[in-house]
C-alpha cells in the first residue's frame, strides 16, 4: 500500500497559502465514527495550526460516506465555502458494496468540484479492515484528515 511507504501526516510546506480569511466546511460520515472522528480531529488541528481561523471551520454530519457527495453539494452552493473537505470510511466486506460506494463518492466529489469550481476534498479511507483505517486515523500511518486538511489548503493557491 503507498501509506505504508509515506506517513498522511508529513507534508511539504511548497505551495501553502495563508488561510486565515478563508472559509472551510468539512463533512464527516457518522459510519465508522471512531475512525471518521479521528479523522476530523487531524484534518481540523491542521487547519488550526495553519492559520485558519475557528469560525471559519464549518463541520456537517452525514450518515454515511455514500451521502457525502450531497452533503459536499450543499456546502459547496454556498459562496463563502472556499474549500469543502468529506471525511469517511468504507472497509471492504464480503460483498461488493465496498467497490459500489467507493466509486460511487469518489465520482461524485469530483463531480461537484468541478460543478462548483472549489477544492472537495476526498479524505475517504478505503481500507480492507479496522486495523488498516485506525493506522491512517492517526496510527502508525499518519492521518488521512491531516493530509485532507493539506490539500484543500494546497490547491486554494492553485
Amino acid at each position: 500500500m503507498a501509506t505504508s511507504l509515506k506517513n498522511l501526516s508529513d507534508y511539504s510546506q511548497t505551495n501553502m497559502v495563508d488561510v486565515s480569511t478563508k472559509k472551510f466546511a468539512i463533512v464527516v460520515a457518522e459510519w465508522n465514527a471512531e475512525v471518521t472522528e479521528a479523522l476530523f480531529n487531524g484534518a481540523y488541528q491542521t487547519l488550526l495550526k495553519e492559520g485558519a481561523k475557528e469560525e471559519n471551520i464549518i463541520r456537517k454530519n452525514v450518515p454515511g460516506s455514500f451521502e457525502l457527495t450531497l452533503g459536499a453539494q450543499w456546502m459547496a452552493q454556498n459562496n463563502t465555502i472556499d474549500a469543502v473537505i468529506c471525511l469517511g470510511c468504507v472497509i471492504q466486506g464480503e460483498t461488493r458494496h465496498f467497490d459500489f460506494i467507493c466509486n460511487a463518492v469518489a465520482h461524485g466529489l469530483t463531480d461537484v468540484g468541478m460543478k462548483y469550481n472549489k477544492p472537495v476534498i476526498f479524505g475517504v479511507l478505503t481500507p480492507n479492515n479496522q486495523e488498516q483505517a485506525l493506522d491512517r486515523a492517526g496510527g502508525k500511518h499518519g492521518n488521512k484528515g491531516d493530509e485532507a486538511a493539506i490539500t484543500a489548503i494546497k490547491m486554494l493557491g492553485f
